[in-house]
């Protein structure tokens, strides 16, 4: 069981001692992806729908550089700061995985990397 670092610099880098997928046996475990600007490494701003748009680019241009797209996703958590803000999230959310409606939770947590309000893995499978 050969597993493979996924690395690309179309989304943050890490911001601990962790990589931004690990692929093994057909299947991507994305690790959860804020709303940083790749380039900037700072939040997009402090909107949680442009929070989650920017997430959620971030967690696709991890999904591409291993060779996967978003109808890959069988599964994603959500955490979110506020579950007042589930409805507007998930606008967002609806616009990038609506069509592939892979199982999901989302959790409210009392705190995210860098005090943003969003942050979302993904584990996604070939075929």
């Amino acid at each position: 069981m050969g597993k493979k670092v996924i690395n690309t610099e179309k989304a943050p880098a890490a911001l601990g001692p962790y990589s931004q997928a690990i692929e093994v046996n057909g299947m991507l475990f994305v690790s959860g992806q804020i709303p940083f600007v790749p380039e900037t490494m700072t939040c997009i701003s402090d909107d949680v729908q442009e929070q989650t748009k920017q997430a959620l680019e971030n967690v696709k241009a991890v999904l591409e550089e291993a060779g996967y797209s978003l109808k890959d996703v069988v599964k994603v958590g959500v955490f979110i700061k506020n579950m007042d803000d589930f409805a507007k999230i998930n606008e967002v959310y609806n616009e990038y995985l609506g069509d592939v409606k892979p199982a999901r939770a989302c959790v409210e947590v009392a705190r995210l990397p860098k005090d943003v309000k969003v942050e979302i893995e993904v584990i996604a499978v070939k075929g």
